[in-house]
């Protein structure tokens, strides 16, 4: 099937060119409108985003630095694939920092901070009943960035930030499995309550359990996939 032509940048922008081109194509690819496998052209992209073919070029070479490109000897760049062990090495180490992010918070978070992810259980309830998946992804990484800033540890978060890419990509698939955004919020929720109760060893036990059914989601949809 052949896939959406990407959107024209918006030249009015204040960021420099290089940047919207790289922030368009890395979107396109954590939300597969540009899925795994998918052949990048430089002249098609750029003649879909409205750009010349320099910023596309460096944008494919920073994506290849990230991961989520790949570039073949003689043949070009494509749209890295992602596989089981990529998926099962992301979620070992993302299990142990979410659980020690939340034992942290439920110790260290204050009152702001409690609040504000009250509010984005609120939002999260409002774009599951709109069934929006991409605001709820918004939404998902927002609350997780909270939980990491309320740990109080820079390195913890720095490092859990480092697998960003890998995470968003897996978080779109996840939540995208039938039923898994209302029951992500169910497991937000006593997360939540967890850490206000300030009780370290429950927030931990939750957020580690909350990964691992994210976990359990993805390899759902692609157990479904491989039947097609």
């Amino acid at each position: 099937m052949e896939r959406k032509p990407l959107a024209p940048i918006d030249l009015d922008s204040y960021k420099p060119l290089r940047e919207l081109v790289f922030e368009a194509l890395r979107e396109a690819i954590i939300t597969g409108q540009l899925p795994p496998g998918e052949r990048l052209m430089e002249i098609q992209l750029a003649e879909e985003l409205g750009v010349s073919r320099t910023p596309v070029r460096e944008a494919i070479r920073k994506l290849e630095l990230e991961g989520l490109v790949a570039m073949v000897p003689r043949k070009g760049a494509y749209v890295a694939g992602i596989s089981l062990k990529d998926l099962i090495e992301v979620f070992e180490i993302r299990g142990a920092l979410e659980g020690l992010a939340a034992a942290l918070a439920a110790e260290r978070i204050t009152d702001e901070e409690l609040d504000a992810l009250e509010r984005h259980l609120v939002k999260a309830v409002e774009v599951i009943e709109r069934s929006d998946l991409n605001g709820m992804v918004e939404i998902d990484t927002m609350f997780h960035s909270l939980l990491y800033k309320a740990s109080r540890n820079e390195r913890l978060a720095y490092t859990i930030n480092n697998l960003r890419e890998q995470i968003h990509r897996f978080r779109q698939t996840s939540l995208s499995y039938p039923g898994r955004m209302k029951i992500a919020l169910e497991e937000h929720k006593a997360i939540v309550e967890a850490i206000s109760a300030r009780n370290p060893d429950l927030a931990r036990e939750l957020a580690q359990e909350h990964v691992e059914n994210a976990e359990n989601s993805i390899m759902q949809v692609i157990r479904e996939e491989r039947k097609k």
